[in-house]
């Protein structure tokens, strides 16, 4: 049963696009009830669905409209009625209160856990209410034992099928949710690469190799580009210098902020000269780089320190051995490649 809060859509965009497909479902189940129960000469349960068709057409607008607190009653309405006249004139073996026990998973997916109890509670009292009703009343308008079984088999059928796709939707949403936790907690929100906490992560599980090289970016003069040319272009060099940066790492290799405009990359089983070699490719990639961005057109350059780690060493030392050889390329005039000694 969706919650009756009209802001819920923005917070919940999932289920209430959910809600909008069973609206579809339901009434397509109706269309084919109103065919059902005239062939088996039952006309007033048939136009009943004629009825329901009409409001979750209604309340699939109603949706689309954003008018959620008016879908949810139709949808509230419709199934609580129909499920209950369906018993009542048919009989409980029938299987329509099989339709209330929907409203279950909903409530909790969509309200807040008070409200949803309530009225699971109520809900409940309804279900118990007409089960006790139907040991003492008889079906208004019975029809045959076969009709009954085809009734109730396709009444099964169609709960069934709905309950496995809201446990899909459940599946699907929390899986996707864990994955946007998970990229939120190892990535920059800026430049998409990994962020410093995540790396230093990576970097202790594969600093097994006998050889690890890393290597220490910084983009030259940045803080010039932010003074001159404000920080939402300063944003756009480091995006368009991270593209690059991931583009020419290996596959096994990790690149990620390190801080500020500083890089970070790790590259297993990678000695000093493959290193200098790739960082030579990357320093001429970002050299050739134009950002543009308020009609202005800037190239930037970096500088890249990097060591060699073996296993056994501090991951620490072999950074700031890295560190300084980055230091000693700024002092040398930028825009270069230096090694720090093995």
């Amino acid at each position: 049963m969706p919650s009756d809060n009209p802001h819920k859509r923005e917070a919940r965009p999932e289920f209430w696009q959910l809600s909008m497909r069973c609206c579809q479902l339901a009434a397509c189940v109706d269309v084919a009830f109103l065919f059902i129960f005239l062939g088996l000469g039952s006309p007033i349960l048939g136009w009943v669905n004629v009825i329901s068709v009409a409001m979750y057409v209604y309340a699939y607008r109603a949706f689309k409209q954003r008018r959620n607190r008016l879908a949810v009653m139709l949808i509230r309405i419709e199934v609580l009625v129909h499920a209950g006249l369906g018993t009542l004139m048919v009989g409980w073996e029938s299987g329509f209160h099989y339709y209330l026990l929907m409203f279950i998973p909903a409530l909790f997916v969509s309200m807040r856990a008070r409200s949803a109890w309530i009225l699971a509670i109520c809900l409940w009292a309804y279900y118990v209410g007409l089960d006790v009703l139907m040991w003492y009343l008889p079906p208004l308008q019975p029809i045959s034992s076969n009709a009954l079984l085809a009734v109730h088999v396709f009444n099964l059928t169609v709960v069934f099928c709905m309950f496995s796709y809201l446990a899909l939707f459940y599946v699907v949403t929390v899986t996707r949710a864990h994955k946007k936790l998970a990229r939120m907690a190892t990535t920059d929100p800026l430049t998409g690469l990994f962020n410093r906490r995540h790396l230093i992560s990576l970097a202790e599980k594969v600093q097994q190799p006998a050889e690890m090289t890393l290597m220490l970016m910084d983009i030259d003069h940045f803080k010039a580009i932010n003074d001159a040319y404000g920080h939402d272009m300063g944003d756009q060099v480091l995006k368009a210098v991270s593209r690059v940066l991931k583009d020419s790492m290996r596959e096994q290799d990790f690149i990620g902020r390190w801080g500020g405009e500083e890089f970070l990359a790790l590259l297993p089983h990678t000695d000093l000269d493959q290193a200098a070699a790739s960082a030579e490719r990357i320093r001429e990639a970002v050299q050739a780089l134009r950002i543009d961005g308020n009609g202005s057109h800037i190239g930037v350059t970096l500088s890249i320190g990097i060591s060699q780690h073996h296993a056994g060493q501090s991951l620490s030392h072999s950074i700031a051995r890295a560190d300084a050889a980055l230091y000693e390329g700024k002092s040398a005039g930028r825009n270069r490649v230096e090694r720090a000694p093995s």
